[in-house]
């Protein structure tokens, strides 16, 4: 294995143990300072009260809330309409939104948050998720870091939330057969979760790359997701990869 399926395999092994908001801060720390980061958000947004499991500092994520700033941050207001992680801050970007919302980004680097990357969880009926790495290191460029680290993050933001409404219950429970997907379709999905690419997955089970992808685009509607991605995290919410 290389140091990027390193990093991800001991996040996924690290995830299956997680059994409360404490352990899952500290599975997602570890991921966070690996991949060069300094903290990280997991905020979900499925009903009136918001869920967040971070490692922001208490006094950011307490004004947070009480301000209401979830529904002012224009990282939330990203995260709300688009598909695919995004980089947000950094010193090569230009100001972000209102003079409201830039007042918001500079009160937030007050508190070591300048700038980062963000995995948008999209569900149904308004429901919405995000999984965030962020630091307050100046000289970090998140736009380069997403080009190495992009899916891994990606996956992981996406394992982060299928485990934590799982394990914490957040979500309503999933329908028992969920899409009657293929023992094919499964085994793809199920090595696209272990971060395998088509090309691997085609070796390993012994098909041709076309098929590969013919099996996830099958999965991918059954299971009504827009993505590959999604459509993994979709699966595993199910318990179709178990």
């Amino acid at each position: 294995m290389n140091q990027v399926e390193n990093i991800f395999q001991e996040f996924v092994d690290a995830i299956q143990t997680a059994t409360n908001a404490d352990s899952f801060e500290r599975v997602a720390s570890r991921l966070t300072n690996r991949l060069g980061f300094q903290r990280f958000a997991y905020l979900c947004l499925n009903g009136e009260t918001p869920v967040l499991i971070s490692s922001y500092p208490k006094s950011w994520t307490g004004r947070y809330f009480q301000l209401e700033y979830q529904q002012l941050d224009p990282v939330v207001r990203r995260a709300r309409l688009e598909h695919t992680l995004f980089s947000w801050g950094g010193e090569s970007s230009a100001p972000a939104g209102n003079r409201e919302q830039r007042r918001f980004f500079d009160e937030a680097a007050t508190f070591g948050i300048r700038s980062g990357i963000t995995v948008p969880i999209r569900g149904g009926f308004g429901r919405m998720a995000a999984f965030t790495l962020a630091t307050g290191d100046r000289e970090v460029q998140p736009e380069r870091l997403i080009a190495d680290w992009k899916d891994v993050v990606q996956l992981a933001g996406l394992y982060f939330h299928t485990h934590v409404t799982v394990r914490l219950d957040l979500s309503p429970k999933a329908q028992p057969l969920g899409g009657d997907l293929t023992q094919r379709e499964r085994q793809c999905l199920a090595w696209t979760a272990q971060g395998k690419t088509v090309a691997d997955i085609a070796v390993l089970v012994g098909v041709a790359p076309r098929t590969v992808v013919f099996h996830l685009d099958n999965a991918r509607r059954k299971l009504g997701a827009a993505s590959i991605a999604q459509c993994v995290a979709e699966a595993l919410r199910r318990g179709l990869l178990s």
